[in-house]
């Protein structure tokens, strides 16, 4: 592949040892701590059906929402760089994943974006932008496993359109090296 390189960096910390370390499975806690330079520390653990605690951020909540962000943050540069202005953007996305054998993967993840722009004649661009936007996400392009988008649009809060993708995945194009 050839383009612009990108590399990120972060720093996970094991927080979890309660003293006996992991002398056994239930000797010590999931609890970790993910930081980068001059960021806010992400409280993390694993997911509560593998003894994580639920108040604090397993690794599959955070691809979930790592795919609705990189969505997100493509469709607003879309509609920006159109003049579509967007007044609201709100998702509640989900996934999927299914144990098999002595591991798992996701199966999917579905976007639910629910999007307020400003005018009546805005709306039909929207799900332009939601279409370039999964093809654009580089961590949409990264995933295995299908990424659905199911988007909602209002104008001033009135629904304007709600489409939903039922038939298959929308596939983010791959980019050719």
């Amino acid at each position: 592949m050839t383009g612009n390189r990108h590399d990120y960096r972060a720093t996970v910390i094991w927080t979890g040892n309660l003293g006996e370390g992991t002398a056994s499975y239930a000797a010590y806690s999931r609890d970790h701590d993910v930081t980068g330079q001059a960021k806010p520390t992400i409280p993390g653990t694993a997911d509560p059906a593998f003894r994580g605690d639920p108040t604090r951020w397993n690794p599959e909540e955070l691809l979930v929402a790592s795919l609705s962000q990189c969505h997100m943050l493509e469709f607003l540069a879309q509609a920006a760089r159109a003049g579509v202005v967007v007044t609201r953007y709100v998702d509640e996305p989900s996934g999927t994943m299914v144990e098999a054998g002595d591991g798992g993967s996701f199966v999917e993840v579905i976007l639910r974006p629910r999007v307020t722009v400003a005018h009546d004649d805005m709306v039909d661009a929207c799900a332009r932008f939601h279409e370039e936007a999964h093809r654009a996400c580089y961590i949409a392009s990264s995933v295995v496993f299908p990424v659905r988008l199911e988007q909602v649009t209002e104008v001033d809060g009135r629904p304007a359109s709600a489409e939903r993708y039922t038939g298959g995945d929308i596939r983010p194009v791959a980019f050719d090296p």
